[in-house]
């Protein structure tokens, strides 16, 4: 069983919350609980709150489902932090100027599943073998593009002879 959930437009830079979700991600939920609790960061809060919510999921799923729940058994499985809309704001510099502000948003998505259940493959045609080599383009074997070499024209080499270095005097 997996379950996840998503908030949208958090007030705070990606780079930053990133670097708290990092901490998290593979770990079993009880043990992501405890690094997020005890986490300085700001990010810990709103990242907290998004898992909480993907363990309530999961616990919804269970009762639709009929299944049994156990939120301690949960890892989770994908976490990561998208850039969001960026809303552009300015303020007054010297000389009657004006400066942009950048007040950076972002998208947590956070995954959740149980310890024993393994990710389902993709349920389609296997992958064939490569195609034959006389079907393949050169660039698909590796092979850089050609550089193209640029002609002197006679202007330019002319010019180039007819310069004289500049005398003193």
């Amino acid at each position: 069983m997996e379950a996840r959930a998503i908030q949208r437009t958090v007030r705070q830079s990606a780079r930053k919350m990133r670097l708290v979700i990092d901490q998290i991600r593979g770990r079993a939920v009880p043990e992501a609980y405890a690094i997020l609790r005890f986490s300085k960061k700001r990010a810990a809060k709103q990242i907290h709150k998004v898992l909480k919510s993907a363990v309530a999921n999961a616990q919804q799923q269970a009762l639709r489902q009929n299944a049994a729940f156990d939120a301690d058994q949960l890892r989770v499985r994908y976490a990561v932090v998208n850039e969001g809309s960026t809303l552009k704001r300015f303020t007054a510099a010297a000389m009657g100027r004006a400066t942009p502000i950048l007040k950076r948003t972002s998208h947590v998505e956070i995954h959740v599943a149980a310890e024993g259940a393994a990710s389902a493959a993709p349920a389609g045609p296997a992958p064939t073998a490569e195609p034959p080599a006389a079907k393949r383009t050169p660039r698909a074997r590796g092979a850089a593009p050609a550089k193209r070499k640029r002609a002197k024209t006679k202007t330019a080499t002319a010019r180039s002879k007819a310069k004289k270095p500049r005398e003193g005097k």
